[in-house]
């Protein structure tokens, strides 16, 4: 009878056990939640239905413009149901946006990808200021996070810009990163002709 009773005691024991899974964080484009890598196989192994966790997504950020890179976490329960909660997008979105660039500089050092104004520095802490982990801070520090930010874009900060000049900036770049591009290409071509 002790027998019976201690293979019964284990059988309970593991139907109770379930996994415990840490939090998911990740960036994900507003409205563009795929079943495809890389956020499937993330939450695949998690045991998230994965087409269900993107339609759930696709309808939270439906009123967000599409594309917009979102910080997200998603929390799993033992039992697979799961809590999703995103905050604005990332400073370094907003300083691109603002400097009208897709990239920053490859050396920002040396380089120069964009400029902003003081006035746009002040608008983007304004609205990151409401964000979970800088509500505490006064402005003036999400200021300097947003210039240190910006300098490490190789994007400058400037008190004016005129808006002639930095439209005919903005298209010298888009030059120079064109030949760029096409200086890159040609080395991967030549690489691949040796080792093929």
């Amino acid at each position: 009878m002790s027998k019976y009773n201690a293979s019964k005691l284990r059988q309970m024991k593991q139907g109770v056990d379930k996994i415990q899974h840490g939090k998911l964080r990740t960036n994900i484009p507003a409205g563009m939640a795929t079943p495809g890598p890389p956020l499937g196989p993330m939450l695949g192994c998690r045991g998230i239905n994965i087409t269900a966790f993107c339609k759930d997504f696709n309808e939270k950020t439906k009123d967000i413009k599409d594309g917009i890179p979102l910080p997200t976490r998603v929390f799993v329960n033992p039992d697979r149901s799961y809590q999703i909660t995103m905050t604005k997008p990332p400073s370094m979105y907003y300083l691109k946006q603002a400097a009208g660039i897709h990239k920053g500089a490859m050396n920002h050092k040396t380089e120069t990808a964009g400029f902003v104004t003081l006035k746009h520095v002040y608008e983007i802490a304004v609205i990151k200021q409401s964000d979970e982990n800088l509500e505490f801070r006064s402005l003036k520090e999400i200021c300097d996070m947003l210039i240190s930010t910006a300098r490490s874009l190789g994007i400058k900060v400037v008190k004016d810009l005129n808006a002639d000049e930095y439209q005919k900036f903005l298209e010298d770049r888009k030059i120079v990163l064109e030949e760029r591009k096409r200086e890159f290409q040609e080395m991967k071509e030549a690489k691949m002709l040796r080792t093929g």
